[in-house]
């Protein structure tokens, strides 16, 4: 079997709650091919953000990484010297944040940022600079890119500026892109060609795309497999087909029944009862515990083992080894 392009093993990342270090990323295993989409999919608050800064090791103190391996295409990230670690950063690995106006420098021209992440990453002139940012925005689909390079992030609308996010992302050809709730707040004409860019990345470019979302509809458009997240851990992890056709995991099995298009004309939809618990405070045993239809004594005693499904599929949960 061909090695992953970023393997990531026991990943723990932890932050201080009273007296104690919690973890928000608890033993996480995931791993990305050259040229594939892995969607990570949850609700917010499951630790899905947190994973991706901890993979580019931008985890906001006091925050930390206590545990786990972090490898690009063999190369161990975690240990890395700050400056070896800068090189990766936008080079090698590069992130699109979910927040577009708010990760746009507002005094900056979009232009100018685009060419300074070229020029940290390549030992180009400033004209060359601004003839490579000028080919990424006609690449990403930025209409009269001339003049957008002139253009501040306030005189763009919102598809604009994800598109510019996405330019200064592919600035420096990353093997991998993290992609961040990349539609989010977009309308459903924007998020289309929004999903045909990062598709058309895939295809053309062969870059690997780690894709942090909670819409289903956008996994099912996009991904080859799906890692689903709750309170940490990941707790499903298969081929999209599979998991999204017939989930193993009820936690899984609930988000695929509160998305609208389940729900019949007139009929109210389904949710799943409660919410995501906050770090250090999970249920004893499974985390998932107190809002499962199928909990039994075990559930509530004990943490469910990460279990092996066969044809590279696994899932946390008590009720794959029987119920009582």
């Amino acid at each position: 079997m061909t090695a992953p392009l970023l393997a990531v093993e026991g990943l723990v990342t932890t932050f201080p709650i009273g007296r104690a270090r919690v973890p928000v990323v608890d033993r996480v295993d995931l791993a990305v091919g050259a040229g594939e989409v892995v969607a990570l999919v949850g609700e917010s608050g499951c630790g899905k953000s947190m994973t991706a800064l901890s993979i580019t090791q931008l985890v906001p103190k006091p925050g930390r990484i206590d545990a786990g391996r972090m490898r690009l295409a063999g190369r161990e990230l975690r240990g890395l010297p700050v400056r070896a670690l800068r090189a990766v950063r936008g080079g090698e690995i590069a992130m699109i944040f979910q927040e577009p106006a708010t990760s746009l420098n507002p005094v900056q021209t979009v232009g100018a940022q685009v060419a300074e992440a070229i020029r940290l990453h390549e030992r180009v002139g400033a004209s060359a600079a601004r003839a490579r940012a000028l080919d990424l925005f006609e690449s990403v689909g930025i209409p009269d890119p001339a003049a957008r390079l002139a253009a501040y992030p306030h005189e763009l609308s919102g598809g604009l500026k994800q598109r510019a996010m996405i330019a200064i992302a592919l600035a420096a050809r990353p093997k991998l892109l993290l992609a961040d709730e990349p539609t989010t707040g977009l309308d459903v004409t924007i998020q289309a060609q929004i999903l045909e860019l990062l598709r058309s990345l895939v295809q053309d470019a062969g870059t690997a795309i780690l894709l942090i979302t909670h819409d289903l509809g956008v996994v099912n458009e996009l991904a080859d497999r799906v890692a689903v997240m709750y309170a940490g851990q990941i707790v499903e992890e298969g081929a999209r087909a599979a998991v999204l056709g017939a989930p193993r995991h009820p936690y899984t099995n609930g988000l695929l029944r509160a998305m609208p298009s389940r729900a019949r004309p007139g009929e109210r939809l389904a949710e799943i009862p409660g919410a995501v618990p906050a770090p250090g405070r999970w249920a004893a045993g499974c985390r998932f515990s107190d809002r499962c239809p199928l909990v039994f004594d075990a559930c509530r005693e004990r943490d469910p083992a990460r279990r092996a499904l066969g044809g590279g599929a696994f899932a946390r949960c008590h009720a794959l080894e029987g119920a009582p």
